[in-house]
């Protein structure tokens, strides 16, 4: 039989599930501000410089996300669509700009994983 402390404190214990990116709060993607574009440094044994931007969510959020490939850079107070899954080697960034949506403009040079720079099926190939 428990005591009466111990039933009281089985209800207050809930336990919260993790969230591996809680600023989209559920949702797969979320619109934001581009602020400012940051060049940092990964971790251990990588050493290539990440450009990595700061956006701004209109719920009040500040979050680091990384820019995917290596060409234009959207415009500062640019509109931008943002995504979870972060980059294990860049501390504290868990997400990810999705290029080719809004203002972040596609690389138009990519013609392999072309998905994840927003880069449209070329013409040759479409019958």
């Amino acid at each position: 039989m428990s005591t009466v402390n111990q039933t009281l404190y089985n209800k207050r214990i809930r336990k919260k599930k993790h969230c591996w990116s809680p600023a989209l709060s559920g949702k797969p993607q979320r619109k934001g501000k581009f602020i400012k574009m940051v060049i940092e440094t990964p971790r251990k044994p990588n050493s290539a410089l990440r450009k990595v931007g700061k956006i701004f969510f209109f719920s009040g959020k500040k979050v680091a996300a990384k820019i995917p490939g290596s060409g234009s850079i959207p415009q500062k107070f640019a509109t931008v669509l943002v995504q979870g899954k972060g980059y294990k080697d860049t501390p504290g960034v868990k997400y990810k700009l999705i290029r080719g949506a809004f203002d972040c403009l596609p690389l138009f040079s990519k013609t392999k994983r072309r998905s994840i720079y927003g880069v449209m099926m070329p013409d040759s190939y479409r019958d």
